[in-house]
């Protein structure tokens, strides 16, 4: 099966993205993927907000996008956007880092009036990175997430089936060219 990146660009160690994603990293992994967790969080802040490019956390991330065939990208919504958090990994990345990789795009935030922050802030960062194909993203309310004091995540049973459908439908596009995907 495909390697899969699953990125946090949470600014926070107990946040709802955070365990969110590594709930579904679960999924994707019974589903036969190889998941490797990153936390942007745990990336040195003197190496993302002094963008040194040659930093060996920048480079040890970027070797991981490079190894990947899709990348899970998981972010809170903060004044309508992307974390800023994500924004400094990104902007150290290769420009083309996503070239040829299948992408889902996830976010978390306290009001669906940040629903569109995928579509309007998210996916065109990603599509200029070179993406091969970006599936549908999903926005979850933080409502609909209850975190335990266990690291564990509950998530409200009509969230869950939606993430869930999303999360397959990621992993049957992994392996696939997008030329192949619109031929079926």
């Amino acid at each position: 099966m495909a390697t899969v990146l699953s990125v946090s660009g949470s600014p926070s160690a107990s946040s709802r993205t955070g365990r969110l994603l590594r709930h579904l990293d679960q999924r994707l992994a019974a589903q036969g993927h190889e998941v490797i967790p990153l936390d942007v969080r745990t990336i040195p802040a003197e190496a993302l907000l002094g963008a040194d490019f040659r930093h060996p956390a920048i480079v040890e991330a970027a070797g991981l996008f490079a190894r990947a065939d899709g990348v899970v990208v998981g972010t809170p919504v903060y004044k309508a956007s992307y974390s800023g958090v994500l924004k400094s990994l990104l902007d150290l990345l290769p420009q083309y880092a996503l070239t040829g990789k299948t992408v889902l795009p996830l976010a978390t935030g306290g009001s669906t009036a940040h629903v569109l922050a995928i579509d309007y802030a998210l996916r065109p960062v990603l599509n200029s990175m070179g993406a091969a194909h970006i599936v549908q993203g999903w926005f979850t309310l933080d409502k609909d997430i209850t975190a335990h004091e266990d690291g564990t995540v509950t998530v409200a049973p009509a969230t869950a089936e939606a993430l869930g459908q999303v999360v397959d439908q990621f992993s049957a596009a992994l392996g696939r060219t997008p030329y192949l995907a619109a031929a079926s």
